[in-house]
């Protein structure tokens, strides 16, 4: 699974610090927290018709994790939904992007790890693109990383940081090994996620999902969760292992920016009938239902 360049992607304009750039001569500066150690926070979000799904949700875990960071001058939420919306009317998108949203804590006076050295920022990136769902709906194959995830007293996952070395390695041996992605163990050796996406397990008529003691609490998660408690479907948040994933009727993953995805193999095993099965096809039904009636987020022009 290799995503493909959009050709409407290459005019964009990028807003960086409230300026809209071309992406050609978009940058930071060298000195930057962000490129100096991945010193900052990031989000992504989905435009559906208009709508951002869960702005405020997303924006709450960002401004949560900067808190954690203690950076310092981070913009108001209405800052950032301004920014946000500029950008997307500068580039005419109203429908089938993704847009990520970084904040670092801005630009050092001198190389060096030390935060008081960051005397100019923090330094705000709104990056919309044309960009459907990733995923083959076909299914994909999952092999499991030798990496894990932190347990909360190395690194807590809450803080959605932009230091991704962890999922990018576990992306690398995906890769070596012909998968699409890599499912991520926690330090006790149970199902925390992949390098990219949540996942759920289906028994029967049953949903099963992992603790998020070593991975972010996802927003795309979060939303399956509550459409199984709305229509009535049997669900459990629970310590789940490798055996109980390959013995699993069906598998699946969520995240922005794939939404839902079944996953049909793990390990080199079939997952059930090797073939995306039909609690998927019935949540990923009620999750664009849901996106598409959700009418509490702000509207671009």
């Amino acid at each position: 699974m290799l995503q493909s360049f959009d050709e409407r992607n290459r005019e964009l304009l990028i807003n960086l610090n409230g300026e809209l750039v071309h992406r050609d001569q978009a940058g930071i500066s060298p000195f930057d927290a962000l490129v100096q150690g991945g010193d900052g926070v990031w989000e992504g979000l989905r435009l559906y018709n208009g709508k951002i799904f869960r702005l405020d949700a997303h924006i709450d875990r960002l401004l949560h994790s900067a808190k954690a960071l203690d950076i310092a001058g981070v913009p108001s939420r209405d800052t950032i939904k301004e920014e946000i919306r500029r950008t997307l009317d500068a580039n005419q998108m109203r429908d089938g992007v993704h847009i990520r949203l970084t904040l670092g804590r801005g630009v050092k006076v001198t190389s060096g790890m030390d935060p008081r050295l960051n005397q100019s920022g923090p330094t705000l990136i709104v990056l919309a693109e044309w960009k459907a769902p990733v995923y083959d709906t076909k299914g994909l194959s999952l092999i499991t990383s030798s990496l894990r995830r932190f347990a909360p007293d190395m690194m807590d996952p809450k803080i959605h940081h932009n230091n991704l070395i962890q999922s990018i390695m576990a992306k690398i041996e995906a890769n070596a090994a012909g998968a699409d992605d890599a499912l991520m163990l926690d330090p006790h050796g149970f199902l925390a996620e992949t390098n990219a996406t949540h996942l759920f397990l289906v028994w029967g008529d049953k949903v099963y999902t992992p603790f998020t003691k070593a991975c972010p609490e996802g927003i795309t998660r979060d939303t399956i969760l509550m459409l199984c408690e709305q229509n009535g479907i049997p669900h459990e948040v629970a310590d789940l292992s490798r055996v109980q994933a390959w013995a699993a009727d069906e598998m699946f993953c969520t995240g922005t920016m794939g939404e839902l995805a079944a996953v049909v193999s793990l390990d080199g095993r079939s997952i059930g009938s090797g073939k995306p099965g039909p609690m998927t096809a019935k949540l990923t039904k009620l999750f664009r239902a849901y996106v598409l009636e959700s009418g509490d987020e702000i509207l671009v022009s």
